[in-house]
């Protein structure tokens, strides 16, 4: 039997399942202190649900598709954002939600994505501009939390269109136009160039690369001066980049991206507004995988390792205490003291207290530091404390 992972899916232990799991606790703890509430939603959907209406979008074409027993036509969701269309149904308005899950898509495998990812999203249903605000707020606070070098970049969907409708550009041709500005991070300027003059967009890159004062001129980039003196409120830095467009065809107001200082990871949350069911909506999505690569997070405790010699009960007795006292704490009741420090070693446990005779007689305990190697003798309540 073959037991090794299918190419574009993997496993997670050890440090790094733990720091994914540090990960996921700070972005549910910003969200709920943000007044976002979670929701679950199926893996499996039908096909024609997950497709949707924006069939030609690069997302919705890299779906995995299956079947079951009834011979249906099933796919694994993309993301979470279409699965809204039920779930925000009859809910009180605005619906803040955040769904942190797996998705899967059948893409080539790049830095810091698989085919199958955690994809982190947030959305408020029935939103106004003073909720895009607050939620790039949120992001920026995120970003501080998990110790993340990077900067959110913004732009406006309404503007990049009346900038095609100012430049001519047929209205066909458009999104098609906004899915080649979406490729300028990953393709050459001169191929996006190209592929922009066969769509009759080629003075598109030259418009939108002129300075921030170039576009006072346009309607709805008040709509941006408005998003920025918001978010100066909230203390909150961003960048106005005129060619961001997203490559999904559903944003319909602000966009937004966060570029991380890594070369090569690509971005690391992205979103924007949207419609669902009719009602006005903004949201983004963190991508689990990428952020791990880049954050660089402290461990938020210590975790102890109890080596008994002969001491069961007493270090039996301590652990609980330990735990009781909200200390991360590992017992080995059955190995010689080489194999617990070796068992420490590979494990990366900070601190190992070992529990014998003279210990248990003296009420004094031997602790120590794996990464320093010194030693110290600690009383049970200078353990606890």
């Amino acid at each position: 039997m073959n037991t090794n992972t299918i190419k574009g899916f993997k496993d997670f232990t050890g440090d790094e399942a733990r720091k994914r799991a540090r990960i996921r606790k700070i972005l549910v703890g910003t969200f709920e202190l943000f007044g976002f509430e979670p929701a679950e939603t199926p893996t499996i959907e039908s096909e024609e649900f997950v497709r949707g209406e924006n069939t030609s979008d690069e997302a919705v074409s890299d779906i995995f598709t299956l079947s079951d027993k009834a011979k249906r036509s099933l796919a694994l969701k993309y993301e979470s954002t279409f699965q809204l269309k039920r779930i925000a149904q009859n809910q009180k308005l605005p619906y803040k939600r955040y769904q942190i899950e797996r998705v899967f898509r059948n893409e080539p495998i790049k830095k810091g994505r698989q085919r199958e990812f955690t994809q982190c999203d947030v959305d408020v249903i029935g939103s106004s501009i003073n909720d895009e605000a607050e939620m790039i707020a949120m992001l920026a606070s995120v970003l501080k939390k998990l110790n993340v070098n990077a900067k959110i970049l913004i732009n406006n969907r309404k503007l990049i269109n009346e900038i095609l409708e100012t430049e001519n550009i047929k209205e066909m041709n458009r999104e098609q136009v906004m899915r080649e500005l979406d490729k300028l991070d990953k393709l050459p300027k001169k191929e996006v160039a190209d592929n922009l003059k066969k769509l009759g967009a080629e003075k598109l890159l030259d418009i939108l690369e002129k300075g921030e004062k170039a576009f006072e001129k346009y309607a709805y980039y008040k709509q941006i001066k408005e998003l920025l003196t918001l978010l100066k409120g909230y203390k909150v830095d961003v960048e106005f980049k005129p060619t961001l467009a997203r490559g999904l065809s559903y944003y319909n107001g602000t966009v937004l991206e966060v570029e991380g200082s890594e070369e090569g990871i690509g971005s690391i949350a992205a979103g924007g507004a949207y419609l669902i069911n009719d009602m006005q909506s903004f949201g983004f999505a963190f991508g689990l995988d990428r952020i791990s690569m880049i954050s660089d997070l402290e461990s938020e405790y210590t975790n102890y390792l109890l080596v008994s010699l002969g001491q069961e009960k007493k270090t039996i007795r301590l652990a609980t205490a330990l735990r009781e006292n909200n200390k991360s704490t590992q017992i080995l009741l059955d190995k010689s003291l080489k194999k617990a420090m070796d068992y420490a070693n590979v494990k990366n446990i900070q601190k190992v207290i070992i529990i014998g005779g003279d210990e248990v007689k003296s009420k004094r305990y031997k602790v120590k530091d794996m990464e320093s190697g010194k030693e110290k003798e600690l009383t049970e309540k200078e353990l606890l404390n």
